[in-house]
């Protein structure tokens, strides 16, 4: 009888900057379940993320599904730092600056 291996490794890698990548690449995890979410499979995803095998792919959507409680506990604060992120942004001199003419330039007729 074969020795099967009966646990599998995650195909994740955790950065210093506390993001999770998929694999070996620098694709974050929450773009592959994002895309998942929206109901692409796997392979749409990969094609989507070229850097990314399938089995990576599949991997993370594993994951994905077998850990769903942590990993959207890991993408509300994702979410809540990019929130964090652009708002100390917005409140920056040269930030409301730029802001001020980009609306400027977009009340403007179109030429």
């Amino acid at each position: 009888m074969a020795n099967l291996a009966t646990t599998l490794p995650a195909l994740l890698t955790a950065w210093e900057d506390g993001t999770i990548r998929v694999g070996s690449s620098r694709v974050l995890l929450e773009l592959v379940v994002h895309q998942f979410k929206q109901g692409a499979t796997a392979e749409q995803i990969q094609h989507g993320f070229p850097s990314l095998t399938l089995r990576e792919v599949y991997g993370a959507v594993y994951y994905y599904l077998e850990h769903t409680e942590d990993v959207e506990s890991y993408l509300a604060g994702q979410e809540r730092q990019a929130e964090e992120a652009e708002s100390a942004t917005r409140t920056l001199p040269a930030a409301t600056s730029l802001q001020k003419r980009l609306e400027e330039r977009h009340a403007r007729p179109f030429k």
